[in-house]
């Protein structure tokens, strides 16, 4: 008898893609953890609020020269705190913030940002965490 595994493959496994290019993100997308991974940062643009969003960032490979940006598409939207584990712990506080910024030469393997969409008050919900000091900043550059 044949096994039938209509939607188990997506309960199982979580959807993963890396990255290496400046990328616009799509509603299609949700659900995905993106695996940062070039010699340089680029800006991954996050697609316009919809309820139901959900992506993850995290850092894959080393990158010195620039930083890896996560850019909200309505800018001014992005609230939470990412929690940076250096050797001085602290949060990084996200109020009213355009970007999340993996910053170069600060990164460390692992360092994670989430961001869920609350479509009802028009906000990214951050959260993530970081090994160095300083290894994700949160802005807003407009």
């Amino acid at each position: 008898m044949a096994t039938t595994y209509s939607n188990d493959e997506v309960r199982m496994f979580q959807k993963t893609e890396t990255l290496s290019a400046a990328q616009t993100l799509t509603a299609a997308q949700s659900n995905t953890v993106f695996i940062l991974d070039a010699a340089e940062g680029k800006t991954i643009t996050l697609p316009a609020l919809k309820d139901g969003l959900r992506f993850r960032f995290v850092v894959g490979a080393a990158f010195a020269t620039t930083n890896w940006i996560i850019d909200s598409a309505e800018g001014d939207n992005m609230e939470g705190i990412i929690a940076d584990m250096g050797a001085t712990v602290a949060g990084v506080p996200v109020g009213a913030e355009d970007q999340i910024n993996f910053v170069a030469s600060a990164e460390g393997l692992g360092d994670w940002v989430e961001l869920i969409c609350d479509y009802g008050n028009s906000q990214w919900l951050v959260t993530g965490m970081c090994r160095t000091n300083g290894g994700i900043t949160a802005t807003d550059p407009s």
